[in-house]
């Protein structure tokens, strides 16, 4: 007595294995593309509330001392050009900033483009200049936004 065994008992076929693993490498491909995307516009926008929140802390630090930082250290330890009553508990900054890809900000003292100061991200690529992601972020332009 012979038995049958039933088609859907027997398994997967190479060929249905094969289709299987380029759909689950397309969706893996396109996944990864979606997501780099969202991470590199993460950093832009973090970096871009950084500024935000270092500006107002240097304008903070104008109010108190009737003069911007020399260097955006000043706003973590106190300088020794000012009023040691005046100074916030903790200053005005609790560690150094950096931005969305693990760099230092570049902060001049007078600033370019009718700001008082510059503070400026040089994106992704960490040169000047540059589009899209490696696009340079500055305080005149976020500010103004």
């Amino acid at each position: 007595m012979k038995k049958t065994v039933a088609r859907s008992s027997r398994g997967f076929t190479l060929v249905e294995m094969m289709v299987v693993i380029v759909i689950i490498g397309i969706l893996a491909g396109v996944l990864i593309t979606q997501l780099s995307g969202r991470a590199d516009r993460a950093k832009v926008e973090a970096t871009r509330a950084l500024i935000t929140q270092i500006s107002a802390q240097l304008d903070l630090f104008k109010l108190d001392f009737n003069k911007y930082p020399a260097r955006l250290e000043d706003l973590l330890t106190m300088p020794t050009d000012v009023d040691p009553k005046k100074w916030p508990p903790g200053g005005f900054l609790k560690k150094y900033p950096k931005d969305g890809w693990d760099r230092e900000f570049i902060y001049r003292v007078p600033g370019t483009k009718g700001q008082p100061y510059d503070v400026i991200s040089l994106g992704e690529d960490g040169r000047e200049g540059g589009e899209g992601y490696a696009e340079d972020i500055w305080n005149s332009d976020v500010n103004k936004k």
